[in-house]
């Protein structure tokens, strides 16, 4: 349990006054032990308090009692999302984790945070995914008059790269997003799309040549649920050729090495279709090596976004003032994290079900770190 308060610990408090009758520290641990456990709302992190003081009286001091919902609510609305943000980094920390291997990056938009009476948008957050060791690295919100390309290069500026190999969709396929990855010690893998014409052209052009310089291909098949997929996965180093000096409709992408395309072949209910996907990468990668990186990238999907949807039911969390989503974002993937390293041979949605249900059970997942 102790790493768990050490994380939160240096956690500025925003409060003021008799604003701050409860400790800062049993306030976050509250809503993060509540939200592993199935909570996810302010009202609910109340009641389980409530129903469970006796567990939480175990490692949290609780000295004027135990806080209200409206006591979480002006907390989270308060708080200042970057410092709250920074927990990420002393969970890894806490972890021993590098950042070597595949870091998907994504957005995702929460659905239902919009505000109305004030006209506020929804929330748009971008996540920093490690996708072999399963944890969320980090999130950034994207600012109001900023957009998602900008909101991922701040987040990929407080990342340690080394070593890892950064994966994203075609809206970041951009040269200062690329140099951003490589000045954190990491390589970019991009996928390219309509929003470079040019040269989704002439790579195009490329792979429909039989001529073509390929430097390796991998063929892989999947089928489940009805559904048989066969990627042809192919890549060319030799690239010197396709940013020409000067011209402004390609711009350049800085120490490119690789070129891969992905044909998948997809048969389903005596139906066939094929797609091609195209990327860009600064690192020199193997038929093998592209295909598990682009395959990779797709976990975000499915660990981290899937997952915050049906498990914790992100999409209709109604917290809209001030901070609130945003923070209330960053306690969901704390606990995400936490509930992926504990037990792993147990479903997310059974360890937090189990949890609601046991106090032994919850702590073997807050006090577990294998």
């Amino acid at each position: 349990m102790n790493w768990l308060i050490t994380i939160l610990r240096d956690v500025p408090d925003p409060r003021r006054g008799n604003a701050t009758r409860h400790e800062l520290l049993d306030i976050l641990m509250i809503a993060l032990t509540a939200s592993i456990c199935g909570c996810e709302s302010c009202v609910e992190f109340a009641d389980f308090a409530e129903d469970r003081e006796e567990l939480f009286r175990e490692f949290l001091g609780l000295g004027h009692g135990l806080p209200s919902h409206d006591t979480f609510s002006r907390l989270f609305r308060l708080l200042d999302p970057e410092a709250l943000s920074a927990c990420f980094s002393r969970f890894i920390e806490a972890l021993g984790e590098d950042g070597a291997g595949v870091v998907a990056i994504d957005g995702k938009t929460l659905r239902r945070s919009f505000d109305k009476a004030q006209n506020g948008s929804a929330l748009h957050v971008v996540t920093a995914f490690a996708t072999e060791a399963r944890l969320v690295l980090g999130q950034k919100a994207v600012a109001d008059g900023g957009n998602e390309i900008t909101a991922a290069r701040a987040l990929l500026e407080l990342l340690d790269l080394e070593g890892a190999l950064v994966t994203a969709d075609a809206i970041h396929c951009n040269g200062e997003t690329a140099r951003t990855v490589l000045a954190r010690g990491g390589n970019y893998l991009f996928a390219l799309k309509g929003n470079r014409p040019a040269t989704l052209r002439d790579v195009e052009t490329l792979f429909a040549d039989p001529k073509a310089l390929i430097a390796e291909t991998l063929e892989t098949t999947d089928a489940d649920h009805g559904r048989l997929e066969r990627r042809r996965h192919a890549v060319v180093h030799n690239v010197s050729w396709l940013f020409p000096e000067g011209d402004k409709d390609r711009p350049p992408m800085p120490e490119l090495a690789t070129i891969g395309r992905v044909e998948a072949i997809v048969e389903r209910d005596g139906k066939i279709t094929t797609s091609c996907r195209y990327y860009l990468s600064s690192a020199q990668l193997s038929a093998e090596a592209f295909a598990k990186a682009v395959r990779a990238h797709w976990s975000i999907e499915n660990g981290v976004h899937w997952v915050l949807d049906v498990t914790f039911d992100e999409d209709r969390a109604r917290n809209r003032k001030d901070h609130g989503p945003q923070n209330l974002a960053i306690i969901r993937k704390l606990a995400l994290n936490v509930l992926k390293r504990a037990r792993p041979e147990i479903s997310i949605r059974r360890k937090r079900k189990r949890s609601g249900w046991s106090d032994a059970f919850a702590r073997s997942i807050l006090g577990q770190m294998r």
